[in-house]
């Protein structure tokens, strides 16, 4: 599937000259991002600092005590084990208490994923795309360091990272497998859970790079598209039935979010979309596509109503019995 593009306006042309876009981006975020020159704002200043409390290494009161003592002032959210960083004296990623694994520098959002697997001790989990590792800690987190999870990462260097961040955090349950999430079919095994963070075209996150402003291209999210339809595709040949797969991306492009779950609607019975607490609800309509009416299930998040990276989740039931 090609790429919307959308006509150009005043408007867009309007919004591109004054934060710096391309045209054509800010031609499609017109149609389903709300509130847009809101959101543009946001993302012109530094995303909020989240930290994920690693309660395999310290409870989250210790480390609430520890960090006011070192002058940090923090928040609570909508998630137990994350905190909002609102002031520091010392740099977040060079504290003690970082260093020693306390804590996991990790977007709510990406906890957020996490949260929806609805995971619990004893099972058998994957990560499809684990490096850096954050969100496979948090899988073994909340399973307790019992069970056993899967992360795959087909890059050399990657892997480095991931070992030292599951080391760092105390992470005693994961095996780690260069391959590529495309080949998981070769290790013959069937999981409980699986989280896909699928690689994308990163709009949610142009407040980290904001060169994403003038070198993405119609091409790189029809890549990106392909590719996580591949992965999809993959995930549901080694989910046991009954089994759930999170589905998630840091970009706003409705190809590589909404589009892609609309397809594995399109191409398999025996799943169901699962709602969720918190975030928006998913598109059903993309200019002159119309989508599955079980879409709205999924959940898009940004940065000017949630204080957040901008996200999406969909939760991905695999019905037994089919």
């Amino acid at each position: 599937m090609k790429v919307s593009i959308f006509p150009d306006s005043n408007i867009s042309k309007a919004l591109s000259v004054e934060f710096g876009y391309n045209e054509w981006m800010i031609s499609r975020y017109l149609e389903f991002i709300p509130s847009l020159k809101e959101c543009l704002l946001a993302m012109e200043i530094s995303l909020p600092k989240y930290i994920r409390i690693n309660t395999l290494k310290i409870s989250k009161y210790d480390l609430i005590q520890r960090l006011v003592k070192k002058d940090v002032v923090c928040e609570e959210t909508i998630l137990d084990d994350v905190l909002l960083i609102k002031k520091f004296r010392y740099p977040i990623g060079a504290m003690t208490e970082y260093l020693l694994g306390y804590y996991y520098i990790q977007d709510l959002t990406s906890c957020l994923a996490v949260e929806e697997l609805d995971i619990s001790p004893n099972q058998f989990n994957l990560d499809m795309a684990s490096a850096p590792g954050g969100k496979t800690s948090f899988i073994s987190q909340k399973m307790k360091n019992f069970g056993c999870v899967v992360a795959l990462e087909p890059s050399s260097r990657r892997i480095r990272a991931l070992k030292f961040n599951l080391s760092r955090c105390g992470v005693s349950n994961t095996c780690i497998y260069k391959l590529d999430g495309s080949f998981v079919e070769r290790l013959g095994l069937k999981f409980d859970r699986i989280l896909l963070d699928a690689p994308c075209s990163c709009e949610g996150i142009i407040a980290k790079d904001p060169l994403i402003k003038t070198n993405l291209i119609p091409r790189k999210i029809e890549s990106c598209m392909l590719r996580q339809v591949e992965l999809l595709r993959s995930a549901i040949k080694v989910i046991k039935p009954g089994g759930l797969i999170i589905y998630s991306t840091c970009t706003f492009a409705p190809e590589e979010n909404e589009l892609v779950i609309n397809n594995l609607l399109e191409t398999n019975t025996n799943i169901k979309i699962e709602p969720q607490k918190f975030g928006e609800r998913g598109l059903i309509k993309y200019g002159d596509i119309k989508l599955d009416n079980r879409l709205v299930d999924t959940r898009r998040f940004y940065p000017h109503f949630h204080n957040t990276s901008g996200f999406f989740i969909a939760k991905i039931r695999v019905l037994e019995g089919e």
